[in-house]
């Protein structure tokens, strides 16, 4: 009776064990996610504003994986003016706009994050920016061709030049800003959504001024021809129709490169179309093209404001073509050494 009594008690106590055993089990997993979310760090981030250093908003609670986009739309919370595309958020008062999709944890800041804001003013969709900038030139230069009043004498207005070369500059230089304009509605992909209104219209007073600058001497009634007539006309249309291809056919390797909405950038390569096999020797054969292009119409002209456009644009391109390449160079460590930004191993 005793030892029944004895391994009753004993089977009692091993159950008990066997029972906090199994509590003890299925309680670990809540003790572990409760310490898990006690170790979550938020983050505080303070704006401040880049000039005067006063502080503009102190945002609370900010999740590690926000982006500076999402910041940017916390901020506009407090101030609805600012919107995203008008704010430029910085690590440094004179630094470099920090892109939208950089995400604050992999930021080099604390858990208080201090950063400066600069009001890039009014702002312009890029398609808009194109369209603007392109259609001027456009109707600017037929203003001329067709010698509308007030532009010349009264005895030219109305008329029409006697040289075949002013009739295929008209045509040349309409069909190529009627080319950019397709290409902005139909091929480029903006990578930014807009560009400030004060840079639009410089860029506007730039293109526009310039046309009408060479459209008022090309057809000027007392305009002279080439000096070596039509072999000089013709070699320079040759000229300018290559490259205009060639400019045409990067863009549409540009564009075939990612996928709509897609900002992943990647090596640019030729393709199958000969034009595109510049990109062996250039990282923006783009540029290439275009200025080719413009060669071939000073040629073709020979007409000065045409030639100082084409240098003006040669140099402004060939910043652009640096900045690219070393964009390059810095992002993608197999990219190609043999490539320079725009000139086959020159430039």
């Amino acid at each position: 009776m005793a030892n029944g009594q004895g391994l009753d008690l004993a089977n009692i106590f091993a159950n008990v064990k066997k029972k906090a055993a199994i509590n003890h089990t299925v309680q670990q997993p809540k003790e572990t996610a409760t310490k898990k979310a006690k170790s979550f760090v938020f983050f505080e981030v303070e704006i401040l504003d880049g000039k005067t250093k006063e502080q503009l908003c102190f945002l609370d609670k900010v999740e590690p994986n926000a982006t500076i986009g999402e910041i940017k739309s916390m901020f506009q919370k407090t101030y609805p003016h600012w919107y995203p595309a008008r704010q430029s958020i910085r690590l440094d008062p004179k630094g470099k706009s920090l892109r939208d999709d950089e995400i604050l944890q992999t930021l080099p800041v604390g858990t208080t994050a201090t950063f400066y804001f600069r009001d890039l003013g009014p702002q312009v969709g890029w398609t808009t920016v194109f369209l603007t900038e392109y259609a001027g030139p456009l109707f600017i230069y037929l203003l001329f061709y067709f010698r509308l009043p007030f532009i010349y004498e009264e005895e030219d207005e109305f008329t029409s030049s006697e040289h075949t070369v002013v009739h295929m500059s008209c045509i040349c230089h309409s069909f190529h800003y009627a080319k950019r304009l397709i290409e902005t509605l139909f091929v480029h992909r903006f990578s930014h959504g807009t560009m400030p209104l004060r840079n639009t219209v410089k860029n506007c007073f730039y293109y526009w001024g310039f046309t009408a600058w060479l459209a008022f001497y090309i057809n000027h009634p007392l305009y002279t021809t080439p000096l070596y007539g039509d072999k000089q006309v013709n070699l320079a249309l040759y000229t300018f129709l290559v490259c205009e291809v060639g400019n045409f056919s990067i863009h549409i390797a540009l564009r075939n490169l990612r996928s709509e909405g897609s900002r992943a950038r990647k090596i640019p390569h030729p393709t199958k179309n000969p034009f595109t096999w510049l990109f062996f020797l250039v990282s923006c054969p783009n540029y290439t093209y275009e200025v080719g292009a413009w060669i071939g119409f000073t040629i073709m002209t020979q007409c000065l404001p045409v030639g100082l456009f084409t240098v003006m644009g040669f140099v402004q391109m060939t910043v652009w073509a640096k900045g690219k390449h070393h964009s390059y160079l810095k992002e993608f460590k197999d990219y190609p050494t043999v490539r320079m930004p725009i000139i086959p191993f020159l430039l």
